[in-house]
């Protein structure tokens, strides 16, 4: 959220962007935030020693995934069109370059 504070980019998910944020956490995972929480889901999951958790993270990634980001990202290639292009080639919905 920092980096995107810095980037004066809007970080309210059901309002319009107002930035392309490709630095920071962003160069390495197109939805740094929705990785982060399936991520922790699986971590409670290993800590609490409670496997439920392991494909409830899967279900949570699979569901965010159809639900929100799917439409986020057509949103922005109408925004950002060529930018977001080029982005997206460069990385990875969840994790990687």
């Amino acid at each position: 959220m920092a980096t995107m504070r810095r980037h004066r980019a809007n970080i309210l998910p059901h309002r319009a962007a107002t930035a392309l944020v490709t630095t920071g956490p962003f160069a390495w995972s197109r939805n740094p935030i929705y990785l982060g929480n399936t991520l922790m889901l699986i971590g409670f999951g290993l800590v609490l020693r409670n496997p439920w958790f392991l494909p409830a993270a899967a279900a949570a990634a699979v569901a965010v995934t159809h639900l929100a980001i799917r439409r986020e990202e057509a949103h922005l290639e109408i925004l950002f069109g060529p930018s977001w292009l080029a982005y997206r080639q460069r990385t990875a919905r969840w994790f990687g370059r």
